[in-house]
């Protein structure tokens, strides 16, 4: 079973730079594949399920060992739609490993060993039509997850409107811990970013929520990182 390849796209050291994790060192597995098109997606390398390479989950055990790090993140692409999420979680956990599985909230999966589901439900600011509504937000499914991991809720914001959105979702949705929801600016850039933090900030204050920051804009671009680097990186 250590021999089940998986289909990534980066293997990497850096810094969390979103949601309650932020500023930790982690390790991060970027997985291939991913059924939506978000517009704001600023890891579009990672969408089809042919990008990158499959690597053994042996031998992305022993690159984190290398990293010797206390965190790691499984992100996307979509990880939830992986075959092979549940056996990866479970080698990464035997690290003792603080384990977030990054996640658009659009399939349940049962029983991951992870410690963290960290949920980023799709606004209609993500998509083009609106015909795509229900293939970017799955009220169902979302439920699912928050009744089963810890987790937390990251929304993406582009306008002041947006927030009317938000307050749908969580309207819909059951047994919401509250201090668990986090907002955060859409940009892809840092000028973009701290242009629209005062809005995302105010409407966090407004309601109750958690500001997000995205650390990783304040260094650059993002942009892939060689697989087969097993040194520290710029920020994710």
């Amino acid at each position: 079973m250590n021999n089940t390849e998986i289909k990534i796209t980066e293997l990497f050291y850096s810094i969390q730079g979103e949601g309650l994790l932020a500023g930790r060192p982690c390790a991060f597995i970027r997985l291939a594949g991913c059924p939506l098109r978000c517009r704001f997606c600023d890891t579009a390398y990672s969408l089809d399920t042919n990008a990158g390479e499959k690597i053994s989950i042996q031998k992305i055990i022993e690159r984190l060992k290398d990293f010797k790090a206390s965190y790691a993140v499984i992100t996307g692409g979509e990880p939830m739609i992986s075959p092979h999420l549940s056996r990866l979680c479970e080698k990464i956990k035997e690290l003792n490993c603080h384990i977030t599985v990054e996640t658009s909230g659009i399939k349940y999966a049962p029983t991951l060993g992870c410690d963290l589901m960290s949920i980023s439900p799709k606004l209609s600011n993500a998509y083009e039509n609106k015909v795509d509504e229900n293939k970017y937000l799955k009220i169902d499914e979302l439920q699912k997850l928050i009744d089963n991991y810890n987790y937390q809720l990251k929304f993406v914001i582009d306008k002041k409107d947006d927030i009317a959105e938000v307050l749908q979702v969580l309207k819909e949705l059951k047994n919401i811990d509250r201090k668990k929801i986090l907002l955060m600016p859409q940009a892809k850039t840092a000028s973009e970013y701290i242009s629209k933090s005062r809005l995302v900030a105010e409407l966090c204050k407004e309601n109750n929520f958690i500001f997000s920051p995205r650390l990783q804009l304040l260094f650059g671009e993002t942009k892939p990182q060689n697989l087969h680097n097993t040194g520290k990186t710029p920020l994710k």
